[in-house]
C-alpha cells in the first residue's frame, strides 16, 4: 500500500512536518530529528573524523549550527565514547554581539555537563576586533574587509585554543552551504591553492596545527537551523554586525536563489570539487610550513598573515 502524501516516508505514521526537495523526502518531526543525527554519525564515519583517543574541541560560537553539533556530539558520546568533548569559544570582541553569544554557549555547555573555555583577540592579538576596525577605518590603504582580518585571526585563536586544552582535533560546525560558499569564493578569487586545502578533514602539516573535522559539511544549513529550532536548542540568531561587508554574502544569496529553482545545486557543487580536489592538488607546489620570524607559529612564509595584519594596526 502506498503511504499517504500527508504521512511521514520514512516511518510511515506520523504527520510531515518537513520536506525534503533535494530527495524528496517528506519527514514527520522524529525521523527529521533522527535523520540529521545519523547524517552526522554516517559522515565522521565516512571520513574517519574522530579516533579512540582524541580529545575533541568543539567550536562554539553561540550559533545554531555550533549548539546543534554540540547537542548531537554529546549524544553520539553518551551512546558510544570515542573522544572527550571540550567546548571553545572565541571571543572577537564585538561589543553587544559576542556577549550574548557567550551567555547562551556558556548555558548551553553547562546543561550539557561539557567543560567550556574562551579564548579573546584581545589576550593573543591586544585589540579587539571593535578597535581593530577602528584603526581600519583610519588606514586610508587598508582595503580588506572586517570579515578577511577576523577569519584569519579567528583561524589562529581556535587552534590556540585548541592547544591549551590538548585537543587533538577540532570539530567546527561548518555546514554545506559554508562549504559550497567557501568553494566558490575561492573559484571567484582564483586562489587554487585554498581549493585544495578545504576538505572535511584537513591535512596534517604542521606539529602545531591541529587537524580540523567538520561533521557538519553534508548538511544543508536550513537543516541545521530546523534541528535546534525543534529540539529547543537555544542559539543567537542576531547576524555579525560586520557579516554584510563579506563577498560570503553574494556567494549565499546566488546559491540560495539556485537551490530554490534547482533543488540538489549545493550537493552537486560539493560533491564536483570532491571529485576535482586530487587534480588540482597535482597542479600545485606543496607548501612547506616553518615558523614566522616574529611569532614563532606555524606559517608558510617568513612572517606569518596574523603577524601582517596587527603589524598593520600597531
Amino acid at each position: 500500500m502506498r503511504a499517504s502524501t500527508n504521512s511521514c516516508t520514512i516511518c510511515r505514521r506520523r504527520q510531515v512536518f518537513f520536506f525534503r526537495p533535494y530527495s524528496g523526502q517528506r519527514l514527520c518531526r522524529n525521523c527529521f530529528t533522527e535523520s540529521i543525527e545519523a547524517k552526522t554519525r554516517a559522515t565522521i564515519a565516512k571520513y574517519r573524523m574522530f579516533s579512540y583517543n582524541d580529545r575533541v574541541a568543539v567550536a562554539v560560537s553561540g550559533g545554531k549550527d555550533s549548539l546543534s553539533l554540540l547537542a548531537i556530539l554529546a549524544k553520539i558520546e553518551e551512546v558510544k565514547p570515542k573522544s572527550a568533548l571540550i567546548a571553545v569559544t572565541v571571543d572577537e570582541g564585538i561589543k553587544g554581539y559576542r556577549d550574548e553569544a557567550l551567555r547562551i554557549a556558556k548555558k548551553s555547555c553547562e546543561k550539557l555537563k561539557i567543560e567550556h573555555r574562551v579564548i579573546s583577540y584581545k589576550e593573543l592579538f591586544g585589540l579587539t576586533l571593535d578597535e581593530l576596525v577602528e584603526r581600519k577605518k583610519r588606514k586610508a590603504n587598508s582595503k580588506l574587509t572586517a570579515c578577511a582580518y577576523c577569519g584569519v585571526l579567528r583561524r589562529r585563536a581556535l587552534n590556540e585554543a585548541a592547544l591549551r586544552v590538548g585537543a587533538t582535533k577540532i570539530a567546527t560546525a561548518h555546514t554545506l552551504d559554508d562549504e559550497v560558499q567557501t568553494v566558490l569564493m575561492n573559484i571567484f578569487r582564483g586562489d587554487l591553492a585554498r581549493l585544495a586545502k578545504e576538505k572535511p578533514v584537513t591535512d596534517y602539516v604542521h606539529p602545531r596545527l591541529v587537524q580540523k573535522v567538520k561533521p557538519f559539511c553534508e548538511i544543508p544549513e536550513r537543516e541545521s537551523a530546523l534541528y535546534a529550532y525543534i529540539n529547543n536548542i537555544p542559539f543567537q540568531a542576531t547576524p555579525c554586525p560586520y557579516a554584510s561587508e563579506a563577498l560570503r554574502n553574494d556567494m549565499r544569496n546566488m546559491l540560495n536563489s539556485m537551490e530554490l529553482k534547482h533543488p540538489g545545486t549545493k550537493f552537486a557543487v560539493s560533491s564536483s570539487i570532491a571529485r576535482l580536489q586530487p587534480a588540482i592538488e597535482k597542479t600545485l607546489a606543496k607548501a612547506d610550513f616553518g615558523e614566522c620570524a616574529q611569532c614563532g607559529e606555524p606559517a608558510s612564509s617568513e612572517i606569518c598573515k596574523v603577524c601582517e595584519m596587527t603589524r598593520e594596526f600597531a
